[in-house]
């Protein structure tokens, strides 16, 4: 080969590769792009996780409450015998006419409006349903009796009282179903 075909050739061939060399850089950017994973939404991922946050404090403050629910209906279902015994001796005192007004039975009855009131402000309720329709979810049929002016269905005397706890606004929970005679 001459010094001009020599020059020449790599003239020539230099184009050619120049060529070859940016198909084979697209190429590359190609596979890259495929392989190459998108970035992240990270406000998006944010915003989920601050969803999901939000929705396990929600359900950590309700089961709090439930658990608190349920460890006050547990004392207060052990409390109502002992809150019963202690109206059936208060009857009993005042029934005997010396000590109707003694101040040993006024001090128990005021024990009494205590114990009470202190169910009262964490939402347990008595039920004396005397007069109501009978309810087999709230009350508990001792017994029946034909009773005159009484409409079938109806309490009529109740043997004991029953007690019920207000859980939220709406939601109403049966302790002890209150002991009662229907009229037949």
């Amino acid at each position: 080969m001459t010094e001009q075909e020599q020059q020449a050739t790599p003239e020539e061939e230099s184009p050619a590769e120049a060529v070859e060399e940016v198909d084979v850089v697209d190429e590359v950017d190609e596979v890259e792009a495929e392989v190459a994973p998108e970035e992240p939404d990270y406000k998006d991922k944010w915003l989920r996780s601050e969803a999901e946050l939000d929705n396990v404090r929600k359900r950590a403050r309700r089961d709090v409450m439930a658990a608190e629910s349920r460890g006050v209906a547990k004392l207060a279902k052990e409390l109502l015998p002992a809150l019963d015994n202690l109206e059936r001796a208060l009857a009993a005192a005042e029934a005997q006419p010396e000590n109707r007004d003694h101040h040993l039975t006024d001090g128990i009855r005021l024990v009494q409006s205590e114990l009470l009131g202190a169910l009262a402000r964490v939402g347990i309720e008595p039920d004396s349903p005397k007069g109501e329709q009978f309810d087999p979810h709230r009350h508990e049929a001792l017994a029946q009796q034909p009773v005159e002016g009484a409409e079938p269905g109806t309490i009529v005397e109740v043997y004991s009282a029953g007690y019920r706890i207000r859980a939220g606004a709406a939601d109403e929970m049966v302790l002890r179903p209150a002991r009662v005679v229907v009229a037949s």
